[in-house]
């Protein structure tokens, strides 16, 4: 898996003067983005001269809490309640390289994405970039690449103004709501057309990598692959991809949704992310000359297989995401691994030498893009640093296996909690702030009767 992904004049790719690239696109506006730690793009909008002029001045502020922000956007507060009231600013530091044209929103519009610092110029580590980032440096710092491929799957739906009631498929061009799966039925994707095209166009003012598009098994269930390359830019890429698809799918009388089980009788939605390293001179690391797998895609493998378990919540952040990962329910509930078998949670997609990888196929399509990448690259690095040696292959149904991946959020941030060797590279920032929000959504959600307890326990308890 070689970097192969063009770049665009959309974008910064190719120039360092934003002062230019701003004017030769005649833009106005520019958004300046900071994902929080459910992906969510929160930040401030500004003229493109104060943009220009907080680059250079260094005067671009946030206030730290954008980092505490639950789902439901209430903040979770701090361990150090003192922090907490306080609410001091970070530093905004737009990284100009993710410029690139906002499509959608009438001419004059740009993104950037912005890096938190503190006041002192110490990166802010509770940052889901800098989380990536400090994953990415250990792969550096032994002469490494990884390169990356997300595959993302979402619903179209009919809208949904009242959350009470269940998500039902849109009208599409023939008038009709599918109510039967269609998986990769070229018939059913063009009564979504519309919708499509205006993404496509959408994805290529912005510069999106996008490969591949097919309808899924769902009901109004697309998947979208990403060409392969190096995983911030991905990562920052699939952010802008769901803000589109949204935008898209809006503006043809739908919505789109990116919840890992939107529909209980559907397939749930996943992110599968496709790995590989290579060397500087990108040669394939998993792979010897013979084609066969190296010792280290095995500890590769081995690494994966063993801290997944530990660190689900990266993967599954949200209690809605365990729905999706049970068996024979279109997504795997194990960590087996084999060749060209979607029912294991780690599968080695066929493929010569140069494209040997391994997918992880736990992350849902709800997961935040930097967590779930920063966490399988971490998870197989620390397998061949500890030499983990991978499991028989499975064959077969791999469902029949026996899971030892955690059932619920609560179990699972309890494991994660305790996995000392992610922790010690992830950092006490990161850990005590996303175990913060991650459990202050999960009380939230634990206070709420469902429809499910007032339809069989109101009138029969």
């Amino acid at each position: 898996m070689l970097d192969t992904t063009t770049t665009d004049a959309s974008t910064m790719n190719g120039t360092n003067d934003p002062k230019d690239w701003l004017a030769a696109h005649a833009v106005s506006e520019v958004e300046c983005l900071v994902p929080d730690m459910n992906g969510v793009l929160r930040g401030k909008v500004l003229p493109a001269a104060k943009f220009l002029k907080a680059i250079e001045d260094r005067a671009l502020y946030l206030p730290s809490s954008a980092f505490l922000v639950s789902i439901d956007g209430r903040y979770s507060g701090s361990v150090d309640e003192g922090f907490a009231y306080q609410d001091p600013d970070m530093r905004m530091v737009p990284d100009v390289a993710t410029l690139c044209l906002a499509p959608g929103g009438g001419p004059g519009k740009a993104y950037v994405f912005a890096d938190a610092f503190h006041m002192d110029d110490r990166p802010w580590m509770a940052s889901p970039r800098h989380v990536l980032r400090a994953v990415l440096d250990l792969y550096r710092q032994r002469g490494w690449r990884a390169v990356v491929a997300p595959e993302l799957e979402f619903y179209l739906t009919a809208p949904n103004p009242d959350p009470d009631r269940p998500v039902t498929a849109p009208v599409g061009r023939n008038g009709r709501s599918e109510s039967v799966q269609h998986p990769y039925d070229m018939a059913a994707l063009e009564q979504f057309e519309p919708v499509i095209r205006r993404l496509y166009d959408y994805a290529a003012v912005a510069g999106l990598p996008l490969d591949t598009l097919i309808h899924e098994s769902g009901t109004a269930q697309l998947e979208i692959n990403f060409l392969h390359g190096d995983a911030l830019p991905l990562a920052d890429k699939v952010l802008l991809f769901k803000r589109m698809t949204r935008q898209a799918a809006q503006e043809g009388g739908m919505q789109a949704t990116f919840m890992a089980k939107p529909i209980a009788a559907q397939a749930g939605s996943s992110m599968h992310l496709h790995m590989s390293v290579v060397d500087k001179a990108g040669n394939t690391l998993f792979a010897g000359r013979d084609g066969a797998d190296t010792e280290m895609f095995g500890h590769f493998i081995g690494g994966l297989q063993k801290y997944i378990p530990e660190v689900m919540p990266l993967f599954a952040p949200n209690v809605n995401s365990f729905r999706r990962i049970r068996p024979n329910h279109s997504a795997p509930a194990n960590i087996e691994w084999s060749h060209d078998n979607r029912s294991c949670g780690l599968r080695v997609p066929a493929g010569g030498r140069t494209a040997r990888r391994v997918e992880n196929r736990l992350p849902g399509a709800d997961a935040n893009p930097y967590l779930a990448i920063a966490g399988s690259l971490l998870c197989g690095y620390l397998g061949v640093e500890e030499k983990i040696a991978r499991s028989t292959e499975a064959s077969g149904n791999a469902y029949r296996s026996r899971s030892t991946l955690p059932k619920t959020m609560e179990e699972a941030l309890d494991r994660f909690a305790a996995c000392d060797p992610v922790r010690a590279v992830l950092g006490e920032d990161f850990f005590q702030t996303y175990l913060r929000v991650k459990s202050v959504e999960l009380d939230l959600f634990q206070s709420v009767v469902t429809s499910w307890e007032r339809d069989h326990l109101l009138l029969k308890v």
